[in-house]
């Protein structure tokens, strides 16, 4: 602990990059504490130290190792990662210079999503396990190479600290359909067998997975002058990368600022996206962005803070009260998702009779469109001073 500044650097990190100075406590969350601070010769830079119970050490290493792997990428999306402190939970990182968001910011947002996904190696921890015992340390501070992800094998403790991404399960379809009943929506039949299939679809491995942020929400990507660069992994994973693509359809799930940008421009945002993942990867990306929106869409717990998620039945509370959660309230939120659903299941219904594809995903999800339809129009009817969700994001 460095006593004139409170910062807790352990002699290892004071040996390599000296004591840090001109500290000052920066905003952060109840699970974290994050500091500003001046390094001798190294210039400003953050420091983050996880707090909390026994999942604090989860956190911590889950952080570590997004930010190693992604660190690794052709392209910076992530600040650099400085110095680390495993017994104190502790990471030094380089300080970015964040701008307002230009205007149609979603493009340039999905592009470095892109990137951040595919600088996952393309072969899974078995497949590296041989190759990672002849890997040398790792240089924390020295730049990305030009090479891009696949080049170098990443080692398999980093992966390993990277769970499978956790999808909805049967008590979400539960409540899910029962919000519907309780609503006086007319449940279609076959909706459950379409919503259990989405849940089997969303629960596959992807081939080629995807290092999957865990919260890409605004604040959590720094709109820097050499691009977007992306903070706070303690929810990292790996997973198909349309599941977080889908923010931009879906309204950003997960966070405190809903947003509904205009279709134009979530359609530039997707088209991105997938043409920087397939630049990067050589490969196209795997699912459905109709069963990603629908797998948010059942999700009762994308209604609350993370704090208040996996403890109560939120879709259960919807029908007695509304409450507000950043810049948008949970009736707000749902009824949103509710239209995005109804559309997205049509247009890739849409597509796949006009391509006659055999990969039909988005018309297994028809009765979940209609339903998704009239529980639209329930909320309007029985709440119509229900207003749209922002447009922007705030500032």
């Amino acid at each position: 602990m460095n006593k004139r500044t409170g910062v807790p650097f352990g002699e290892e990190l004071l040996a390599a990059l000296g004591a840090p100075r001109r500290a000052r406590v920066l905003d952060s969350s109840p699970r974290s504490r994050v500091w500003r601070v001046e390094l001798p010769g190294g210039g400003p830079a953050v420091v983050k130290q996880l707090l909390g119970g026994p999942e604090a050490a989860g956190r911590y290493a889950r952080e570590v190792a997004a930010l190693r792997l992604a660190g690794r990428a052709a392209h910076p999306v992530v600040p650099r990662l400085l110095g680390t402190d495993d017994d104190a939970r502790l990471l030094v990182m380089e300080l970015l210079e964040h701008r307002p968001p230009a205007e149609g910011w979603e493009v340039a947002y999905a592009e470095a999503l892109a990137r951040l996904h595919a600088s996952a190696p393309a072969t899974g921890p078995a497949n590296e396990a041989a190759s990672a015992s002849d890997a040398g340390p790792v240089d924390e501070a020295a730049p990305a190479s030009d090479a891009g992800p696949a080049s170098e094998p990443a080692p398999v403790d980093e992966l390993a600290a990277l769970p499978p991404w956790s999808g909805p399960g049967d008590a979400d379809i539960d409540s899910f359909l029962t919000l519907a009943q309780v609503l006086g929506a007319a449940v279609p039949a076959g909706v459950r067998d379409e919503l259990d299939g989405l849940v089997e679809r969303l629960g596959r491995p992807p081939l080629r997975p995807a290092l999957l942020h865990g919260d890409p929400c605004p604040g959590n990507d720094l709109h820097t002058p050499d691009g977007i660069r992306f903070v706070d992994f303690e929810q990292a994973s790996l997973g198909s990368g349309l599941m977080e693509l889908a923010y931009v359809r879906i309204g950003f799930p997960t966070c405190w600022c809903v947003t509904a940008a205009p279709a134009p421009l979530v359609s530039a945002a997707e088209a991105a996206y997938r043409s920087v993942w397939r630049d990067t990867t050589g490969t196209e990306p795997e699912g459905d962005l109709a069963d990603a929106c629908a797998g948010w869409l059942i999700r009762g717990d994308a209604l609350v803070r993370r704090d208040h998620r996996g403890a109560v039945d939120h879709l259960a509370r919807l029908p007695r009260r509304d409450w507000k959660w950043g810049t948008a309230s949970a009736r707000q939120r749902l009824l949103h998702r509710l239209d995005v659903v109804a559309r997205s299941t049509d247009e890739s219904a849409a597509t796949d009779s006009a391509t006659d594809s055999a990969d039909v995903t988005g018309s297994e999800l028809g009765a979940l469109g209609r339903l998704a339809t009239d529980m639209a129009a329930r909320i309007r009817a029985r709440w119509p001073r229900l207003g749209p969700v922002p447009v922007r994001r705030p500032e």
